[in-house]
Formats: C-alpha cells, structure tokens, sequence
C-alpha cells in the first residue's frame, strides 16, 4: 500500500516532469495564423475569445500544479494593470480537470484579469499546447504574433516588449 507521503511525491515529480519534458520548438498554430475561438465558462461568467477582438490579448494555459505558472500570475496581474488603459486583454484558460484546484489556487494567487475553465482540455489542444504555462500574444486582428511556453523573470521582460510592440502596432 502507498503512503500519503509517497502519492504526493510521486504527483509533484510527475507534474515537475511534466513542465520540464516539452520544449517550445513545435507549435500547431504558427505566427500570423488566426487564434482559434473559444467560449468557456469564467471565474466571473463566460469567456469568449471573439468578445474581445480588437484588443491586443494575451491568452496564458495554466494548471494549478505548475510551479511557474504561479511565479507569472504576479507578471500577469501587472501587465493588465498598466496596459489595459491601451487596449491589452488577459485571459488566463485553466486546464485542471477539477475547476476546485483552480479555485484554490485563485484564492491564493488572485488574478486581476479574465479566467477560463477548461477541465477537459479542448482549448489547449486547439491551440497545440505542448506544457505549462504556455502563452500566446494575440494582435488585435486576431492573428497569432508570439507564443512562449514557460516562464521566469527574463521572459517577463521580452514578453512585456512584444505587448508592447502589439499595443502600438497599426489598428
């Protein structure tokens, strides 16, 4: 019989490997293609992706899980801060199979931006996610500009650039 100890070493191993085996070399949407739609059940109602069209969004899949999914929630609580004035949309599409999980992370880590449930993984397939978190920056015509799977203090800094490119670009 497993222990308790044992189940949950084996749980954050899995998740930890899990994180670490993808790397951001493929990708089933390339830059410049549209960014599927989806309509998702939110945090605070439905959440569809064609509703915001024409503002520049950054679409992040999380799990409560995933250890950097965590440290980029503060980044993300901060971007939508400073530029949602300019035009940027968060959208944060969870994928744990029970929305709980997310709730709880959510009660410990609050997002200041829009959050998704998807708990049978039909966005993340969509849009060709290979780990957590992986993030798409989305133009306001609704094209792909930039996708990131990972995250730490340095990509922080690039992604900023790239929304900030976005935000400025031609509407």
């Amino acid at each position: 019989m497993e222990t308790i100890r044992w189940k949950k070493f084996r749980s954050l191993l899995l998740a930890l490997l899990f994180c670490m085996s993808f790397t951001p070399v493929s990708y089933a949407l390339d830059k410049g293609s549209h960014a599927p739609d989806f309509e998702l059940p939110g945090a605070q109602g439905t959440v569809k992706l064609s509703k915001v069209t024409g503002s520049v969004i950054y679409v992040d899949f999380w799990a409560s899980w995933c250890g950097p999914c965590k440290q980029s929630f503060p980044w993300m609580n901060a971007m939508q801060d400073k530029y949602r004035a300019q035009g940027l949309q968060i959208i944060g599409v969870n994928v744990d199979g029970k929305s709980e999980d997310a709730r709880k992370f959510l009660a410990q880590t609050p997002a200041h931006f829009m959050v998704a449930f998807d708990p049978n993984g039909a966005t993340p397939l969509k849009y060709g996610v290979k780990g957590m978190p992986t993030s798409f920056l989305i133009g306001r015509d609704g094209k792909i500009i930039f996708q990131h799977l990972g995250f730490n203090a340095a990509a922080g800094e690039t992604l900023e650039k790239e929304i900030k490119a976005a935000l400025e670009a031609k509407k």
